[in-house]
């Protein structure tokens, strides 16, 4: 947006403002805030504080850099305040867990290590956050963030010191992590939608059983490599050889990658999900029953039925979507679901695809308000920054969907 642009809507961003930072107590800190949201929204090609400054014109370098570096503000009640607005407005179908990197020189910054990162589709020096975000097919934001803390942060007490890293930041999976803040989200009286993930998340049969324990749907890609039966399977007791312990129950059928459970005349019905930038996105899906296998999922089902002496063999039958376009040799996505196989084909499909709304978040969160801009090096600071991007996208999601808005944007 254009300085003229911006300083027209100075009306609108100090009641939101207002709002959402209503915690802070200080008028300096809001007043800092409105500033640093509006010099993330400005135009420009680097989002970090000295040039935001520099734009604006009340900007203060060092104003800005102790407010979002220094200043012991809490970022928490900031982000509950903007889910709630949130929700309330996009009412969200689902609300999608990902993760997004931060490219990094130095190994200073809290967080930072050698490590996969997707910005740049490589091992590379980089943080990683977890998020999950509220999402329909015409509007998404994201709604709460951790910091990914590597491994090798765990017992480096003079790098966390430097970096601020509080003593209960620990190495979590990030499957932990996501549940953490779904559970936070939920703790806060939202209601929980279906949720969806990639397979970087679905692939874990212990984070599907978990969400499943809390109550929970979901949708999310699974690795066509795992392994599960056909919903027909059923145990079968063998006959006791009269020594040792009795045996236990067990499957005669082994069991197999999904690929290989969706029968070449699987029933492929032709569904239309949305419409894409080229016309109507259309595709063939089909929805089977299956009972995960692995031993993942072996084993979390003997836990939960009281240890492996006490499981009746039996699993519990999931729902399997897949699709293969019309054009292709065999399928090409897969997604678990503990929603019932008679759940309308088009809604399983739907709620499958509605992850394309983290790409749109993530395009609009780095290359228009510099979420990966921050130069800064600490817990805080870090967490501050992205409590700040999220206030600023927040604003612009809101005014878009708000029929009374006049000012483009």
């Amino acid at each position: 947006m254009r300085l003229g642009e911006v300083e027209r809507l100075r009306g609108e961003l100090s009641g939101f403002v207002a709002d959402v930072f209503g915690s802070l107590s200080r008028r300096d800190q809001r007043r800092w805030g409105e500033c640093y949201l509006r010099g993330l929204m400005l135009d420009g090609r680097r989002k970090s504080i000295q040039p935001m400054a520099e734009r604006l014109p009340d900007g203060n370098m060092q104003a800005l850099q102790q407010f979002v570096n220094q200043s012991p503000w809490e970022w928490t009640p900031v982000r509950r305040r903007i889910a709630q607005r949130l929700c309330e407005v996009i009412q969200p179908e689902v609300w999608v867990v990902d993760d997004v990197s931060f490219p990094k020189c130095g190994r200073v910054s809290a967080g930072v290590a050698r490590q996969y990162c997707g910005a740049l589709g490589k091992r590379a020096n980089c943080q990683v956050a977890v998020s999950v975000h509220a999402a329909t097919d015409t509007a998404s934001c994201p709604l709460e963030w951790e910091l990914f803390l590597p491994e090798e942060w765990a017992d480096d007490h003079e790098r966390r010191r430097r970096a601020g890293v509080p003593a209960e930041a620990r190495h979590v999976p990030k499957t932990r992590l996501a549940l953490g803040l779904l559970e936070r989200l939920a703790a806060q009286g939202l209601t929980v939608p279906v949720i969806v993930a990639d397979a970087g998340y679905g692939r874990s049969v212990a984070f599907r059983l978990a969400l499943e324990e809390r109550g929970w749907s979901y949708v999310m890609a699974v690795d066509p490599k795992e392994v599960a039966r056909p919903a027909a399977a059923e145990p079968y007791q063998p006959e006791y050889g009269g020594l040792g312990p009795p045996t236990l129950s067990r499957y005669r059928e082994a069991a197999r990658p999904l690929r290989d459970l969706v029968d070449a005349g699987a029933p492929f019905l032709e569904v239309t999900w949305r419409q894409g930038s080229k016309g109507m996105m259309t595709s063939r899906f089909a929805v089977l029953e299956v009972r995960p296998s692995g031993k993942e999922a072996c084993r979390t089902v003997q836990e939960q039925a009281g240890g492996r002496s006490r499981w009746d063999g039996v699993l519990p039958l999931r729902t399997l979507l897949v699709e293969q376009p019309e054009e292709a040799d065999e399928a090409t996505g897969y997604w678990m679901t503990n929603l019932p196989a008679a759940t309308p084909v088009a809604d399983l499909v739907r709620w499958a695809k509605m992850r394309w709304r983290i790409e749109h978040d993530y395009r609009e969160l780095k290359h228009g308000l510099g979420l990966d801009h921050f130069e800064g090096r600490t817990w805080r600071g870090w967490h501050h920054h992205v409590t700040l991007v999220t206030a600023a996208q927040a604003f612009l999601t809101l005014r878009r969907l708000d029929p009374k808005a006049h000012t483009p944007v």
